[in-house]
């Protein structure tokens, strides 16, 4: 006779999404991953993140099937009472099953070594630039070349965060360090910390890192009442100083952005010398300090200061276009507060991505992040894919009557504009009570 199944009720679910205590609905059945958290690739935020809850979509996004196996070793025994999937998510599941029966996740081409092909033909013109040639507007071109390698090495290192852009599992991690830490000083341990809570939670005031700036910038009036950050779990005061930066924000935009790189690698210290778990913390540090060792080094071959100045300036602003493609996509876009929901995932995803319009030419300047949408529901996916699943992502949102935004670049940065400059008089005016700052007095003081 067969064993009857044991329910639990959502409610009970919702009871398990603690730390040391967190369960997960996958396709009805309920596994306990609190042993796992601590082992899990992703790391354990993405599963504290979405516990308590059916995570069917997330789990379909950024799992090959292969994983399926795995789970049953998770497995409680119990089951989601009166489980259901919306037709939105059947939809969804459907097209990734057909993705993965094309082969689209395993075709990779070769565009990582074409990319790596240039982004060293890049490096030996840089330094051929300030090593053999006298000339100052030679200077400055090989500081820009310098900002444009950074860009495109950030193109690899993001892909190689999502899925292996290299033969097998070491390469993949040899260029993840390379493209990185060496080259870029940006540590991908950092980067996969981050961007794997971006992508669950994306565009939750809350729990979404990539929106989390201040006291320089904020994307909605949300913000004023102090929003606590369940990533880096503190709490964002608005307070006077934050207030006078923001009043300004959209002013102050593009010029942060040029020195936005700055902030990548404060990050990415604080993060490999903090108490925090690192995966292979040993080769991060290791790749940070290449980076550090031969940059200054570089820096200090040209023949004065200002020259020196010159190219740290130059190649830290052409590597900003970068930090604004990275706004674009998500800073206009729609915004909530409180954690992913695993049951209205696609919805999310897409309410709050934006889309680029561009040619097929332009795809190299854009790393596939003008398929914005297309990435965060299908992250596995390599991105020479994208523009030709694009149309049936449109298709699929037309069927539910769902978001599918996208503006072309120039219109994509007065959107991000328009909305800095939204929550920026919307600072100015606003009414709740913050402690008393004699500059801000001083500027807003008319009369």
């Amino acid at each position: 006779m067969a064993e009857s199944r044991r329910y639990v009720s959502q409610a009970e679910l919702e009871n398990h999404k603690k730390p040391g205590d967190l369960w997960i609905s996958i396709q009805g059945k309920i596994y306990d991953v609190t042993v796992w958290s601590h082992e899990h690739p992703g790391g354990a935020l993405p599963l504290l993140n979405l516990a308590g809850q059916d995570a069917t979509d997330a789990f379909v996004a950024y799992h090959p099937g292969i994983t399926w196996q795995y789970l049953d070793k998770f497995f409680t025994g119990y089951h989601l009472k009166d489980y259901s999937v919306s037709e939105v998510s059947k939809d969804y599941r459907k097209l990734a099953a057909e993705f993965s029966k094309m082969g689209l996740f395993e075709k990779k081409g070769h565009g990582t070594c074409i990319s790596l092909c240039f982004i060293a033909l890049l490096f030996c013109i840089s330094i051929y630039g300030v090593l053999c040639c006298d000339s100052t507007w030679v200077h400055l071109c090989s500081g820009a070349l310098m900002g444009f390698l950074w860009i495109q090495s950030g193109w690899i290192g993001h892909d190689s965060g999502h899925y292996e852009v290299m033969s097998n599992r070491k390469l993949n991690r040899f260029a993840q360090i390379l493209t990185g830490n060496c080259f870029a000083g940006i540590s991908i341990a950092w980067w996969k910390w981050t961007h794997n809570a971006h992508h669950i939670a994306c565009n939750s005031l809350d729990f979404d890192p990539d929106l989390q700036h201040m006291p320089l910038f904020m994307v909605s009036s949300k913000f004023f009442y102090s929003l606590t950050s369940y990533f880096y779990e503190r709490k964002m005061n608005f307070d006077s100083v934050t207030r006078f930066l923001v009043s300004y924000q959209h002013w102050t935009y593009y010029p942060v952005m040029c020195f936005a790189r700055i902030n990548l690698f404060a990050q990415s210290l604080l993060l490999l010398l903090s108490k925090r778990k690192v995966p292979n913390r040993g080769q991060e540090i290791l790749g940070i300090l290449v980076f550090w060792i031969w940059y200054p080094l570089l820096v200090s071959c040209l023949p004065n200061w200002g020259e020196r100045v010159m190219f740290v300036v130059a190649s830290f602003a052409v590597t900003g276009i970068q930090h604004i493609q990275f706004c674009l996509n998500h800073f206009s876009s729609s915004v909530y507060v409180g954690p992913p929901s695993g049951n209205t995932w696609f919805e999310k995803q897409t309410d709050g991505t934006l889309n680029i319009l561009c040619s097929s030419w332009m795809d190299w300047f854009y790393g596939g992040l003008q398929f914005q949408i297309e990435h965060h529901l299908f992250p596995r996916l390599p991105r020479c894919h994208l523009r030709k699943i694009s149309p049936f992502v449109k298709e699929l949102c037309k069927k539910h009557n769902l978001a599918y935004n996208c503006a072309s670049f120039w219109k994509a940065n007065a959107m991000t504009i328009g909305t800095l400059r939204s929550a920026a008089l919307q600072a100015r005016n606003f009414t709740h009570v913050v402690p008393k700052n004699l500059v801000w007095e001083a500027v807003n003081t008319h009369g």
